[in-house]
């Protein structure tokens, strides 16, 4: 079978339907393998998702649904994992067939909890997934603009750039750009930062900073996203690309960043408990955050903006003075 042979979305969530969509361009069929069966019921019955991207309708006679792990990934040759980091392992709990030879694409945008470890580490290391077969999506690209078919780009990462340009024009279409590239660790470690500096973009606009405070906050976040990055993994890389500066700044910006959002909850003077309970998603920097640090303490690598982003959701540090005790080190 040639890579990607048949593909299976792997959760349930809003940029989950938005990646099924994209693939039903290109693809006749897909498997989607989602938690409860209750919302399979109800996306057969509706025609598209019941809860997430409710607009985008779906013909389901080319979606083999299923709620069991194990069916999908076993008629599967390739997998795209869409779940939300902290949910993550609690899923591949339940995985118990072989998945070493599969292809697998991790569009999830964080880190695995606890283990402070990238997804393809994880999967390679856990799963036994050949480093070669092991992707990673990144935008900048929101699954909400998909829905809208307004223009969106998307970067494939993968160690085989011909396997990346492969799973790329399955993706493609009239409104997606694709790019390929190699720098898988690059890519996800971007994907996890993004999402800290987005939260701290939304606490300044919480607290009402102004723009032009914002901008000094997204223009330092760059500098501090590519030196944790050039620490961790020092290779080649132009941290102007879309896949980097882009993706930061969207989630920084966007209305429909769920990160920004969690964000300006707090820096509206709201405890982090109730911020989270306000989410109606995962923000995923929240765990992000705590993970980075924890790795960062290897490394010691100056991210004033992080460690800020940290005193306030975990050290009750009020927001107003941790953004006043980074401000000074901005440059």
């Amino acid at each position: 079978m040639e890579f990607p042979g048949m593909i299976a979305i792997m959760g349930g969530g809003s940029w989950a339907t938005a990646l099924a969509k994209l693939l039903l361009q290109n693809c006749e069929n897909i498997i989607w393998y989602m938690r409860r069966e209750d919302r399979i019921d109800d996306f057969k019955r509706l025609g598209h998702n019941p809860v997430y991207l409710t607009d985008v309708e779906f013909d389901i006679s080319r979606i083999n649904f299923t709620a069991d792990i194990n069916h999908a990934c076993t008629e599967a040759d390739t997998l795209v994992l869409v779940m939300p980091s902290p949910y993550f392992k609690e899923h591949l709990a339940k995985l118990n067939v072989d998945i070493s030879q599969k292809g697998v694409v991790s569009a999830v945008k964080g880190i695995v909890p606890d283990d402070n470890m990238l997804i393809s580490d994880y999967m390679i290391e856990r799963f036994g997934v050949a480093r070669d077969k092991m992707l990673v999506i990144s935008g900048p690209c929101h699954a909400e603009e998909v829905a809208l078919d307004r223009p969106s780009y998307l970067t494939i990462g993968c160690p085989d750039i011909a396997r990346a340009a492969d799973f790329a024009r399955c993706i493609a279409g009239k409104h997606t750009r694709t790019i390929t590239s190699s720098d898988v660790d690059g890519i996800e470690y971007a994907a996890v930062l993004k999402n800290v500096y987005a939260i701290a973009a939304g606490v300044v606009h919480g607290l009402k900073k102004g723009d032009n405070f914002l901008a000094m906050l997204v223009s330092n976040a760059i500098r501090e996203m590519e030196r944790f990055i050039d620490a961790v993994n020092p290779r080649p890389r132009q941290i102007c690309d879309s896949v980097y500066l882009g993706d930061l700044l969207v989630t920084a910006y966007s209305q429909f960043s769920r990160n920004h959002n969690f964000g300006a909850i707090i820096g509206r003077g709201y405890s982090v408990k109730t911020a989270r309970m306000e989410m109606e998603q995962t923000a995923e920097g929240y765990y992000g955050t705590r993970c980075i640090h924890e790795i960062n303490r290897r490394y010691e690598v100056a991210m004033p903006i992080l460690d800020g982003v940290y005193d306030i959701l975990y050290r009750n540090v009020k927001p107003a003075r941790a953004i006043s005790a980074m401000a000074p080190l901005f440059i």
